[in-house]
């Protein structure tokens, strides 16, 4: 149900910003147009108590998400668009993550957004899990599904990469504004 909420999203943001993202607007702003039909598309699907969020960085308590890097080094994170529950629905709180990249950013960007993504999909870091329904996970992992779209306005050319459990698991890809 996530991918096809995710797709249908993905059709509409095209069909009513593709303008937006031809002048060459932000990232930001992109994103915060697609969390419009996002979030409308969950509820309608069922997912009432969730909500799609733009560079949100606030987990239980007010606290700054965080996650382990490759170092294994604490890092503050902002993800570009999320729907989670805002920690309503502990069982299952973090249902998309997405990061967005235009196409002229830098590899270097791009590998971090996805590596953002590998690390966020996982179930957890250190294959130990304690979840008490009081006890929260010291860094944000879980997300069931995570996309990095990449934007080309110069060939009106999308590409779509799905991970989950931290590992790149489909792409896809497409035309808008033609």
């Amino acid at each position: 149900m996530l991918t096809q909420i995710f797709e249908q999203s993905l059709n509409q943001f095209f069909q009513r910003e593709s303008q937006n993202i031809l002048s060459g607007v932000s990232e930001r702003n992109l994103c915060s147009r697609l969390a419009i039909p996002l979030e409308r598309l969950a509820h309608q699907n069922g997912l009432t108590n969730y909500y799609a969020d733009t560079e949100y960085n606030r987990k239980q308590n007010g606290m700054v998400k965080t996650m382990l890097g490759e170092d294994m080094k604490t890092i503050n994170i902002t993800c570009d668009l999320i729907l989670h529950s805002r920690g309503e629905v502990m069982p299952r709180d973090n249902l998309i993550a997405i990061e967005m990249k235009k196409s002229e950013r830098s590899e270097e960007e791009k590998n971090n957004d996805r590596a953002r993504l590998c690390t966020l999909t996982k179930t957890s870091f250190d294959d130990v899990w304690s979840f008490d329904g009081k006890t929260y996970p010291e860094h944000v992992c879980g997300y069931e599904v995570g996309y990095f779209i990449e934007l080309d306005k110069n060939k009106h050319y999308y590409k779509v990469q799905q991970f989950q459990s931290g590992e790149l698991v489909s792409e896809f890809n497409g035309q808008f504004g033609l």
